[in-house]
């Protein structure tokens, strides 16, 4: 029996082809979004959409007793208030300011100074880097602010540590004009997890560079000032953009230290807290709200700043400027 030739596959048209490429990437692109939507769904609702009504709020005079529709428009007078009318206002912005322009530096040095000492290689360190990190997987626990409470309360063991030497402590605590540097020394305390960044970017230095530099004649502070600081310069930057936001947005050793009223005389009366003082004690959900924007807004700016700035201190391994 004669086998028939097998026939051609006709060649399927391109507007054909065409639609079932763009049928699958449609069927991507719902799958794609269909996995995003848990965080899509929180964006909206516990970030966006709150953001947008705490704008609104801005603008009224809302108080949590009363329902958001019942609130009166007040226009600009919770932002006039603020800066001409709240000397409260003024006093948090200069003591978190000085908070942030202390504690930050100093919290970078120790984690940059630790993270060299670290950056070796011998028995057991993995163990040193896990204990020098511990601090920071506390964060800004409740339980750890209260601990440092107690140390440096009049009878605590920052006191009873000094006695030793034959010194007398104080209420360290409670004294307003050390209150504050307490709460810097908790912060720069919890130094881990720029350490930790750091120690990453002290392991792409080439040693190299420390060897060539070495036949050279150059000294260790030499070496650490034209070799360590540029080529991690990006790494000092991004620490310092995100230590920087995080020494702004300092609350709750604040909160928990003063019990919440910032005290000693204000001495600890960081912006957070005199914002949540404003919202939740005295109700004036719409001044806090105020607050919360201005804050945004100076937090921002500061950020463009440091980014503006990078490009003249900023180097990255193609030997560029940014």
């Amino acid at each position: 029996m004669p086998v028939r030739p097998t026939e051609p596959v006709p060649p399927v048209p391109a507007a054909h082809r065409r639609g079932r490429v763009a049928r699958r990437r449609r069927r991507e692109d719902l799958a794609g979004y269909l996995f995003l939507s848990p965080w899509l769904l929180g964006l909206l609702g516990i970030t966006a959409i709150p953001m947008l009504l705490s704008l609104y709020l801005s603008f009224t005079d809302y108080s949590p007793l009363i329902p958001v529709t019942e609130s009166n428009w007040v226009g600009l007078e919770n932002y006039r208030r603020m800066f001409t009318a709240d000397p409260s206002y003024w006093h948090a912005v200069r003591v978190t300011v000085i908070f942030a322009v202390i504690a930050v530096p100093l919290k970078l040095a120790a984690a940059l100074g630790v993270a060299m000492l670290l950056n070796k290689t011998m028995r057991g360190i993995a163990l040193f880097r896990g204990l020098f990190y511990l601090p920071s997987l506390l964060g800004g626990s409740v339980a750890l602010a209260i601990v440092w409470r107690g140390m440096f309360s009049g009878d605590g063991a920052f006191n009873a540590f000094l006695s030793f030497f034959g010194l007398t402590g104080k209420a360290w605590i409670n004294d307003p004009t050390w209150a504050l540097p307490t709460l810097m020394l908790l912060a720069i305390w919890q130094f881990g997890a720029p350490m930790v960044i750091f120690l990453a970017g002290l392991k792409q230095v080439p040693t190299e560079l420390y060897e060539a530099s070495s036949v050279d004649g150059a000294g260790a502070w030499r070496k650490f000032f034209h070799i360590t600081l540029p080529l991690l310069s990006p790494v000092i930057f991004f620490n310092l953009v995100l230590e920087t936001i995080h020494g702004f947005q300092g609350f709750t050793s604040a909160f928990v230290i003063s019990n919440g009223t910032g005290g000693p005389v204000d001495s600890t009366l960081m912006y957070t807290l005199h914002l949540y003082k404003a919202g939740f004690v005295d109700l004036n959900m719409g001044y806090a709200s105020a607050m919360a924007w201005v804050f945004l807004l100076v937090v921002g700016l500061i950020t463009v700043v440091l980014f503006s700035t990078g490009r003249f201190w900023v180097h990255y391994s193609d030997s560029e400027v940014r």
